[in-house]
């Protein structure tokens, strides 16, 4: 969570392969986006969190984390946070027991503060394009002290609002991490995309 509040971003990457993770973080994190979110819609996703934990700069989790057998298999292949698409209070107890954190999505007022309640490090705001950035300002008054990550539909042109409305951090998604380019090993052009996102949030 302290590289996710220091940098204000992570990424999440959806592909149907990832041919090398470790130089698919290396790439990320050295473009300014440490955090780097791989879910359990890629085939092998518990083989390519253990390749990425190895990237020395980023810091890898597993997302759409619907269980805690997920949870328990992604911790022991070396994920340092999770993230979860709505409330699943079986992940967050798994996520305690190791002392990991976990990103909890939720959309409603009702389920940030369930989300809350079962410990959640932070809220992920999903989708956020519904409501857009303004969305997360109107959050900000009933929960001032809650973190909330906004996930869906930002990009490039709305991610600085986003943060100015309250946002704690942002997630980049097919933006930066297209699935095409994972798929098909290309860092270079990842790495260049994930540096204009950053400059973006100036």
């Amino acid at each position: 969570m302290d590289v996710i509040r220091a940098d204000r971003v992570l990424t999440v990457v959806r592909a149907p392969r990832i041919p090398d993770a470790k130089a698919l973080a290396e790439a990320l994190a050295g473009a300014g986006i440490r955090a780097v979110e791989l879910t359990f819609t890629t085939p092998g996703i518990l083989d390519a969190l253990a390749a990425a934990a190895a990237a020395e700069q980023a810091v890898v989790g597993a997302g759409t984390v619907l269980t805690a057998e997920q949870a328990e298999q992604a911790i022991g292949s070396g994920a340092r946070f999770l993230v979860t698409p709505g409330l699943r209070p079986d992940v967050a107890h798994a996520a305690a027991r190791h002392d990991i954190p976990v990103v909890m999505g939720a959309f409603t007022p009702s389920e940030v503060m369930a989300a809350l309640d079962m410990g959640a490090a932070a809220v992920k705001i999903f989708p956020a394009r519904a409501l857009g950035p303004g969305y997360l300002k109107d959050l900000r008054g009933p929960f001032p002290d809650a973190e909330l990550i906004p996930s869906g539909g930002v990009n490039a042109g709305n991610a600085a609002e986003f943060l100015a409305h309250g946002a704690v951090a942002v997630t980049a998604g097919t933006d930066v991490v297209a699935p095409t380019d994972v798929a098909a090993g290309r860092w270079s052009d990842i790495a260049s995309r994930a540096a204009s996102f950053v400059r973006s949030m100036k």
